[in-house]
Formats: C-alpha cells, structure tokens, sequence
C-alpha cells in the first residue's frame, strides 16, 4: 500500500519520472525517508532506480539526492585527529585492488584514511570481499574502533564497511542495484559514493574514475561527466575533491579475484608487483597527500617497507592474521595461446565476467563469494607469446563452473606482429576549476 503522508507516494514519483519530470527536492525527501523507513519497498525503488537509469538526474537532483541519502542516518566526525584525513574511492574495475596497498602507504606518509568500501558490483570485485579472504579480517567496526585505529600512530588507516548509521538508505539501494541492472546510471553512482563519502567526515577526496570496457563507464564523455558530477557534489559539501580518469580497457595488474588480488597488493607493498598497479598507486598516492596538504614522497615510503608495516598493523586491527596462508582454489585450469604473437589488446569485462562467473562474485544480495576463485593472467598487451603458453590460469572450488568462464574469454585475447607500449594508467586530472588532460 502506497503511503501519501505530505501529498506524496510512490508509484506517482516512479511513474513522473519515468515520464521525465525533474523530481522536485520534496518529492527527494519523502522518496528516501520512505524507503528508508520500510514504507517503500524494494520493488518500488527498484522500479524508481530503472526509471533513473533510463531518464537520468539534473544536477539539482543528484545534489538533493545526496544530500537526502546522507540525511538519512548520521555522519562521522574526525576533526579530533591530530592529522589531516583524506580517501580515495574508486568507480570500479577489472583487477582493482588500489585501496589495498594505497590506504597504509599514505597512512606511512603522515595522513589519516578513513576508507570505507564496499561488496563487489556485477563484474568488479568489493575491496570487502578481498579483505575478507584474510583469516579473522572483519569488515563491520564501530565507529569508535574506526576513530581508535586511525588515531593510533602505529596504524592510521582503516578499510571497513560503511556503518548501518552512514547512509543507511543507500546501502539498502547499492544492494538492489547489483541485482537490477541499475550499476552503471552515473546519478546513482555518483549520489552513492558521495553520500557514504561526506557522511563519513574526511577532509579531503580522490575519485579514480575507471574508464574502458571493464569500468561501468564506458567511454570517456560518461567518465567525464561522472567524474564532474561528484566534484561538483564535493565541493559543494566543502571536501576537497578532485578525480582522476584511468584506463580500464586492459585489467589493472594481473589478477581478478579475492585472494588472488591480496597476494598482487602485498608483492606491491614489498616493493615489486605489477608495473601498471605500482604506477597508478602512486599517482593516487601523490594526489592524496597533496589534497592532504603533506609534502612528501610516497615511492620511498614503499620502498623502505614503512607502507608494509602499516599494512600489518591496519590487518591485525581489524582482526586479521597478516601471517596467515590465504586461501588457494581446489581446481585450476590453465588457458593456452593458440599462435604467436604479442597481445595486442586484452578485454578487462571478459576477464571481470571469467572471475565472476568462476565464484568470485555474486548473482544475488547477500550471496557468499569464493575467496579462492579468480583469473590469474600470464599475458596482458605488450607481452610477446608463443603458440601454447600460458595465457591465465583460471581458479575455483566448482570446477563446473570453468566452461562458462573458459567461453567469457574465448575472444578476450587479440595479437599483432609487433610490439606495443602500453599507455599510462592516468588518462586525465579534474578538479572543480576544470581538466588537466596531461596528468
């Protein structure tokens, strides 16, 4: 049954906007209060998502939008710490385990991270769910743990849940957006990220706007336009904001999957890892810090093992065992080149919807992931191969789940004769005064 306390109800928002019609901010407010409150149900706002997806916001309402999803619970405060807070959220991408090795570097660097995350979205993996391959790693902490970890000068950075007192209303929508086909509308992405963003009380922003065939943003005028929304929405708030645009087309290192991402982020940690995540974890780093107003360097904190040791210490605040053996998939199967050549290109959704479809994502709320299952990758562009080598290394539990992820990635691969560069992870810098296309 419809609720039309203050002249409003569902299904006549649903149906003005499916129609067109700029939502007004009462209409907003009711909405989510509403949903919030259980008086709308999920098929209703799942209905309200659709119609958003396919007739979009103004930037007045993705703004009252945000502003309304923030109202609906409580917001954080750390200005008590004796050291700037600063995150960084990323969109969302094929093998982006960033925040793994990111959050402890700029936490070595003298800053406070208060980076809350989020479960996996269709073919992108949650930075909650890598982490919680992890033994004894927990994601939900009060916000009185959070303040005490980021204020011990041993730690200063924590990746953790959003609380059921941040935003609760657009946690109950990011769950129903997984399962709706509603990801990738830039209003609700934008006024999601935001809300949990500003909620959470940080100082300062950076936005990693995935670009590409693995990002929920496609081409570069959708980034774009994502990318100005939220900064727009930031500045707005009075955080300090400003987003970089990365490439996606290609997997972000060379594994998609849980486990598998936390060994890739921990051999960054020690000073090795993957040219393009080393590459694009200092370049957020950089930002952070500036945006933090702390001059230094963060190559030298990863290099002397300060950003390891703050690794450690954020695990073992949260629970974890970072001594502990993660898990390993019962059943791999290796995929092989069938001629020579280099790899030209290597489509990062193939690889996303392989890991998926191996376990490491799910299909439903509330559905258990495989910490194990995932693609390790042997060959990326640029890589010169022969007929018969490894190309990945699929890995899973449910070994009936490999042809459906062997035919995801029948055409992920294409070769050339000669070699080629791979292009830098950055592809633009925006701020609210406008874009830097040579980040």
């Amino acid at each position: 049954m419809a609720d039309r306390r203050a002249g409003h109800d569902a299904v006549s928002i649903i149906a003005a906007k499916r129609d067109g019609r700029e939502l007004s901010s009462a209409e907003i407010d009711w909405m989510i209060e509403a949903f919030t409150q259980g008086v709308v149900p999920d098929e209703q706002m799942s209905a309200l998502a659709m119609a958003i997806y396919f007739r979009g916001m103004t930037r007045r309402e993705v703004g009252h939008w945000t502003d309304a999803m923030i109202a609906s619970g409580s917001r954080m405060d750390f200005s008590g710490l004796d050291r700037p807070t600063v995150d960084k959220h990323s969109t969302g991408g094929v093998g982006d385990k960033i925040t793994l090795p990111l959050a402890p570097l700029v936490a070595a660097c003298g800053a406070a991270v208060p980076q809350l995350s989020g479960r996996g979205l269709g073919h992108t993996g949650g930075t909650l769910d890598k982490l919680e391959a992890i033994p004894g790693w927990r994601a939900d902490l009060t916000a009185a743990e959070i303040a005490d970890i980021l204020s011990d000068p041993a730690v200063g950075a924590v990746v953790c849940a959003a609380g059921a007192q941040l935003a609760p209303a657009d946690k109950r929508l990011y769950a129903l957006r997984d399962v709706t086909g509603t990801v990738e509308s830039i209003p609700l992405i934008a006024s999601s990220i935001m809300s949990k963003k500003i909620a959470e009380g940080t100082g300062a922003l950076v936005l990693d706007v995935k670009v590409g065939s693995g990002a929920f943003m496609k081409n570069l005028d959708d980034a774009h336009e994502l990318a100005h929304t939220m900064v727009d929405i930031g500045a707005g708030a009075g955080v300090h904001t400003v987003a970089l645009l990365t490439a996606m087309d290609s997997p972000l290192g060379m594994t998609a999957g849980n486990a598998l991402e936390v060994r890739e982020a921990l051999e960054v940690l020690a000073g090795g890892g993957p040219a393009d995540g080393v590459q694009l974890t200092l370049a957020l780093a950089r930002e952070m810090l500036d945006a933090a107003g702390l001059d230094v360097d963060p190559a030298v904190a990863l290099r002397d093992g300060r950003a390891m040791d703050r690794w450690r210490a954020m695990i073992s605040a949260q629970g974890g065992d970072p001594d502990a053996a993660l898990p390993t998939a019962r059943h791999t199967e290796t995929l092989t080149a069938k001629t020579d050549g280099v790899v030209a290109s290597l489509d990062a959704m193939s690889v996303g919807v392989a890991s998926w479809r191996l376990g490491a994502g799910r299909t439903a709320q509330g559905e258990a992931v495989q910490a194990a299952a995932g693609v390790e990758l042997h060959a990326k562009p640029g890589d010169p191969v022969r007929a018969g080598a490894p190309l990945a290394t699929l890995h899973t539990d449910t070994p009936e789940r490999f042809g459906r992820a062997i035919d995801a990635l029948t055409d992920a691969w294409t070769f050339g004769a000669e070699a080629v560069t791979p292009a830098s992870p950055v592809i633009a810098r925006i701020t609210p005064d406008g874009v830097n296309v040579d980040a």
